[in-house]
């Protein structure tokens, strides 16, 4: 494959819309008791490219979460991330938005007050030890490094290294009502979570 020409990466540099696929994996560790897991899945980008300088993505992630005794199920999150082309070839980007976590059978020990001890919902003070379930979402945020090169006048390949962060807001539902007010019974309990993950793909304009 020939080298891209000095006018394929200029018009990379011009302002208009982008598409990216890509696939991610890492490792999000559970912080004050949270579990952890290891992340892989796909990842999508779309934004405008506002000048040779900036542009305005916003960033799609859903991964497969897991380890024994850890985590077991879905990691999403989106986040929107002004990003400063520091050379036609690098770029940073800091982003925030929203994540959650969907975890089904798990395994893990129940934490307790157990669902059916409890008549009335409850919060636990801490994330330790954690819920047999997370099902939740919260807030996100990512740093963001990425190399990329171009492969011609549409699109360009790139990989990234990424620092995330997340603070989840697990509820764990006891299928109960309150008797007297007829609302649902849960149990509540946040869940801080940081993280790394190297990403490879492809984005066309």
């Amino acid at each position: 494959m020939s080298l891209p020409t000095a006018a394929d990466r200029a018009a990379w540099q011009t302002s208009g819309f982008r598409l990216g696929l890509g696939l991610v994996y890492g490792r999000f560790v559970g912080l004050r008791g949270a579990p952890s897991g290891r992340l892989l899945g796909p990842t999508i980008r779309i934004g405008v490219r506002l000048d040779d300088r900036w542009s305005v993505l916003a960033s799609f992630q859903y991964a497969s979460a897991s380890k024994s005794g850890g985590l077991s199920g879905l990691r999403f999150a989106g986040t929107l991330d002004p990003t400063w082309h520091v050379t036609p070839s690098l770029s940073v980007a800091l982003g925030f938005g929203f994540g959650g976590i969907v975890e089904g059978r798990t395994g893990r020990m129940d934490a307790g007050p157990l669902p059916s001890t409890i008549d009335t919902s409850y919060t636990f003070p801490d994330a330790s030890p954690p819920i047999a379930s997370c099902s939740g979402v919260g807030a996100a945020g990512l740093a963001r490094v990425e190399w990329t090169f171009v492969i011609g006048p549409r699109s360009q390949a790139g990989i990234a290294i990424e620092a995330v962060g997340q603070w989840t807001g697990c509820v764990d539902d006891t299928n109960r009502v309150e008797p007297d007010t007829g609302t649902a019974i849960v149990r509540r309990q946040w869940w801080p979570h940081t993280g790394a993950t190297i990403a490879g793909g492809i984005t066309w304009r």
